[in-house]
């Protein structure tokens, strides 16, 4: 049954919410974006937002980086034509705070381009290399958003930068911002829908560059930041080409293979982000233009604060009406409000020094202390020493325009996420089924439901009798971390390698049905950690080093060295020539046994929470990165050269993996990481109980198989039934 939510638009205080609202959600690593009516809506809003068919591409792109270099000029000659430094900073913290909501998120629209069923793919390989350029890839803190953040704080306007639904809620940052970010964030959880579409915008916004109202910045703090990085023109290497040049290389390369259809979503993507840029740009210049006006300053901020301010003050009158009144009003026009304060007692115009309204009323003992921030009395001070001797010549202050639109962009889209998808989509009949479900990123209420119910009996499965059976990991974690460990699971690796020298290698027959029952797991390698290309997770301290396994997995962007396509060589110098990995063949084919499909599905399903379980997914992934260093890939290495086999595969895998600067040593690094920041205190989210959740991932590497654990596995899966299906519906 489909459940409606409206989102009211009937007042200026709400009519923007839903680009807001849609940041928020869409900003989540876990969020869920059905099919359907929201699809329809989106493409609606791309489509209404471009006035005229597309000109060609080159066309477009001509009109972009040509308007984007005369608007760079538009906005310094505003901050050049700003006298004094108080007006300077108004316009500089503005114009920063008007492009936060894009420039945080650089490159998010790319996040989930890549998914376990096209890794294989060069053009995604290659969209995938653009990303990571973007996030940093290898380094915490370093993608192009943790640069804007990194100035956000300079200005002290980071507040609420972190994490970036937050942002959602600055009051300080105009509705109008949020348009293109939050359209470009929910067409990023659909990405076989948008794909055209995002690429193009992203050509778009790599042409334009640097925003052009960060011009004014840039100008004003040359110094303060790391411009280049912010900069999405910027290559992030000197051997780098131009990201611009390789995303126009990449959509070239996409129009060529699936023709007319995606180079039409191509140009519908770029002409709308262009139309869209250009918008939001004109009603910010609009603002910063009338921030010059100290009048404006203090009309927003009175507008911002009058809501609570109302709730008080009716015992205090102004020119015959009380405080709460004018307060009411300010809320849609406070330009009545400034006046009667401008002609009263608590203001000594051109004298902010000697006002009342900035000096007893706000002290300690004021009745006001601590109602205004010291940058809300800067905005006070700045407004009353622009007063004239005489308010009656004072000019009526211009109020924000609260941009109140007919039908604000992003509001059928809201309405389309609140209300759900229109059915809850059927769960997979059998693993197989969910393996081909499972290729993509995108999910039904069903399949996500079912996943949770599978993740949750097999993390039960792994718990079962951990304590009594062998478990490498330590009953409690060290303030030492896991390095030492680490290092003596290696050496025991290798003891066992030499202890088992003389022991057979398997037969020919053996080692290719191995290499082929274990295909739909290698296929998929590294999809445990498809969450960790989210952008505020792959740039994170503990992320970036899980983002970088995923893409050394993937081959750094290369096809030579993509481990999926380096594992089907060797499966066809075997004679196995299996269909590919996405496709509903794959899963059918017949070749494979049922069984083998097991853990595939199980990192399948975890990899798509990488919040719910981030204990689990990391001691999975210690697991899986130690399970071969040392012992097992040296002797399927003998293996493989006995019989005339490649051993690339696992001769990569014996040195990315190793535990000194290694796949090993970034999982046990993240592990102690998370460990380090929680609480000894007993408890939910303590680091006892963290610790027994991630021995329990490093264990559902090869759980235990019993009657035992498989009745605990659907004890809890029948308990998981329970968790909520569709993560939007109802939110507010």
């Amino acid at each position: 049954m489909r459940e409606t939510m409206e989102i009211n638009t009937t007042t200026t205080a709400t009519a923007d919410v839903a680009t807001r609202w849609l940041y928020a959600c869409a900003a989540d690593p876990e969020a869920s974006v059905p099919a359907g009516e929201l699809l329809e809506e989106v493409r609606a809003e791309l489509r209404g937002n471009v006035p005229v068919a597309p000109a060609s591409l080159d066309d477009l792109l001509r009109r972009a980086a040509d308007w984007a270099s005369a608007e760079r000029v538009r906005f310094r000659e505003l901050g050049d034509r700003t006298q004094d430094d108080e007006s300077r900073r108004v316009l500089v913290r503005r114009a920063a705070l008007g492009c936060a909501p894009l420039a945080l998120a650089s490159g998010a629209w790319l996040q989930w381009l890549s998914a376990p069923g096209n890794a294989d793919d060069d053009l995604v390989l290659r969209v995938l290399a653009l990303y990571a350029s973007d996030v940093g890839v290898g380094h915490p803190g370093a993608s192009r958003g943790d640069a804007y953040l990194d100035l956000l704080r300079r200005l002290r306007l980071s507040e609420n930068a972190v994490p970036l639904a937050r942002l959602a809620g600055d009051p300080r940052i105009a509705d109008g911002a949020f348009t293109l970010p939050s359209l470009l964030l929910v067409m990023s959880r659909r990405p076989d829908d948008f794909r055209g579409e995002l690429l193009g915008a992203d050509l778009c916004l790599r042409t334009v560059g640097l925003p052009p109202p960060l011009a004014l910045v840039e100008r004003a703090l040359p110094v303060a930041a790391d411009w280049p990085v912010i900069d999405p023109s910027a290559a992030r290497r000197p051997e780098d080409p131009p990201p611009a040049e390789e995303c126009r290389a990449v959509v070239a390369d996409l129009v060529a293979r699936e023709g007319r259809a995606a180079e039409a979503a191509v140009l519908l993507g770029l002409s709308w982000t262009l139309a869209a840029l250009r918008e939001h740009t004109d009603a910010l210049h609009a603002e910063l233009t009338a921030a010059a006006d100290p009048a404006y300053d203090m009309a927003e901020l009175m507008r911002l604060r009058a809501r609570e301010g109302a709730v008080y003050h009716h015992e205090f009158e102004l020119e015959g009406r009380s405080l709460a009144a004018w307060l009411t009003d300010a809320r849609t026009d406070p330009s009545g409000l400034l006046a009667a304060l401008a002609r009263s007692r608590l203001v000594k115009p051109g004298r902010s020094s000697a006002s009342a309204l900035v000096r007893g009323l706000v002290g300690e003992r004021g009745p006001m202390f601590r109602v205004f921030s010291p940058d809300d009395l800067t905005v006070i001070r700045r407004w009353i020493d622009s007063l004239p001797a005489d308010s009656s010549e004072a000019a009526p202050p211009k109020a924000p325009d609260g941009d109140a639109a007919a039908r604000p962009p992003g509001t059928a889209v809201a309405r389309a996420l609140r209300a759900g998808p229109w059915s809850e989509g059927r769960a997979p009949a059998d693993l197989r089924e969910a393996y081909h479900l499972l290729m993509v990123r995108t999910d039904t209420p069903a399949l996500r439901s079912w996943c949770l119910e599978y993740v949750h009996g097999w993390l039960a499965r792994s718990r079962y009798g951990m304590d009594g059976g062998a478990m490498p990991l330590p009953a409690s974690w060290g303030s030492a971390g896991l390095r030492p460990w680490l290092q003596t699971q290696h050496d025991r690796h290798g003891a066992e390698f030499e202890r088992n020298a003389e022991v057979p290698l398997p037969s020919r027959e053996d080692v290719i049905d191995d290499t082929v029952q274990t295909a739909p797991l290698t296929l998929i390698d590294g999809s445990w950690l498809q969450g960790f290309t989210d952008h505020e997770l792959a740039s994170s301290d503990i992320g970036h080093a899980l983002f970088q396994t995923y893409w050394d997995e993937l081959g750094n962007g290369l096809a030579k060295l993509n481990h999926p396509l380096i594992y089907r060589a060797v499966l066809k110098e075997m004679a196995i020539d299996l269909p590919p990995t996405a496709s509903p063949e794959f899963a059918r084919w017949p070749g494979f046994r049922d069984e083998s499909f097991e853990l595939p599905v199980y990192w399948l399903c975890v990899g798509r929470f990488p919040r719910t379980f981030l204990p689990e997914v990391l001691g999975l992934n210690l697991a899986m990165e130690l399970s071969g260093v040392g012992g097992t890939y040296r002797r399927a290495r003998l293996a493989l050269k006995r019989y005339g086999f490649n051993t690339r595969f696992v001769d990569i895998h014996n040195t990315i993996d190793n535990v000194a600067t290694g796949h090993s040593a970034w999982a046990a690094d993240a592990v102690d990481i998370l460990l380090a920041g929680l609480p000894e205190a007993p408890g939910p989210g303590s680091r006892a109980e963290t610790w027994e959740r991630v021995r329990t991932g490093y264990r559902s590497l090869n759980p235990p198989s019993g009657l035992g654990a498989r009745r605990a596995a659907r004890r809890a899966t029948r308990r998981g039934r329970i968790a909520p299906l569709f993560p939007f519906a109802g939110r507010r």
